[in-house]
């Protein structure tokens, strides 16, 4: 069964860094674009970062600089690194796999982690 599981969340103060992982199993996902997406307190969920399978990277304009996104195919793992953080990055963050060919383009979500900075 194909499932994604992310790690890394927690609370940070304001500039703080923090890294965050998603680890896939169950199925093969080095063929899907990956996604990294947010969900704030009373907002919708968005998208904060995307990587192609062979590594091109596009971010959302409020985390452009700050953020960067990457992924080890070998070992199923695809991170956020988290840098300058600031209040309004406060959300759960979810890893996403793309819908694609190589998955009948049925898409796979995690279970989310949370993100909490502090001033």
């Amino acid at each position: 069964q194909a499932r994604l599981v992310e790690f890394g969340g927690g609370l940070v103060q304001a500039g703080g860094s923090l890294r965050l992982s998603c680890v896939a199993s169950g199925r093969d996902f080095s063929l899907n674009a990956m996604g990294w997406y947010r969900q704030g307190p009373g907002k919708q969920r968005e998208l904060v970062a995307i990587i192609a399978p062979h590594g091109a990277a596009n971010y959302a304009d409020s985390v452009k600089g700050r953020f960067t996104i990457s992924r080890d195919n070998a070992e199923s793992t695809v991170y956020l690194q988290m840098n300058d953080l600031k209040l309004e990055d406060t959300a759960d963050y979810y890893c996403r796999a793309e819908p694609g060919p190589s998955t009948d383009w049925i898409d796979y979500w995690g279970q989310g982690t949370q993100v909490t900075v502090s001033s």
